[in-house]
């Protein structure tokens, strides 16, 4: 017989209850762009970064320009993302002072360069299968699936 003793100091809190959170809107525009831009940023910051060495606020604009506005990443993801690649040695950064103000400058690394070349493939094999998508619903204007 097995005995099995409760710890008297042992008061568990009562959990609290997660609260659900509504489903997303899959037909709306608003959810799909956000998903697309969250998706995309690191790769625009690599690409960008692939082109010259720049600080956050530069890559911000650069990946702005080179995305015609479709790809706007702020502060939050900039600089998190930098700072991850900075840790797994896609770039590295050196600090200038430019008018009496400290900013890092961040440069592509070898491995940030092979890095992006694999991105760059990996986001073109979606592409042709976002274009084949698209002439899917294309063809059948009632819907793609059976």
């Amino acid at each position: 017989m097995i005995k099995v003793y409760k710890n008297a100091m042992s008061t568990a809190a009562p959990r609290p209850r997660s609260v659900s959170k509504p489903a997303p809107d899959l037909t709306s525009r608003a959810y799909w762009n956000g998903t697309i831009k969250m998706s995309l940023s690191k790769f625009f910051i690599l690409s960008v970064l692939h082109q010259n060495p720049m600080h956050g606020y530069d890559v911000a604009r650069a990946v702005e320009r080179t995305t015609n506005g479709c790809c706007s990443p702020t502060e939050g993801t900039i600089y998190p993302a930098l700072r991850e690649f900075e840790e797994g040695g896609y770039v590295t950064s050196e600090a200038e002072i430019v008018s009496g103000r400290e900013r890092k400058v961040y440069t592509l690394t070898d491995k940030g360069r092979e890095a992006f070349k694999v991105a760059v493939e990996a986001w073109m094999e979606v592409t042709q299968a976002l274009l084949a998508s698209k002439r899917v619903v294309t063809r059948d204007p009632g819907g793609c699936c059976p």
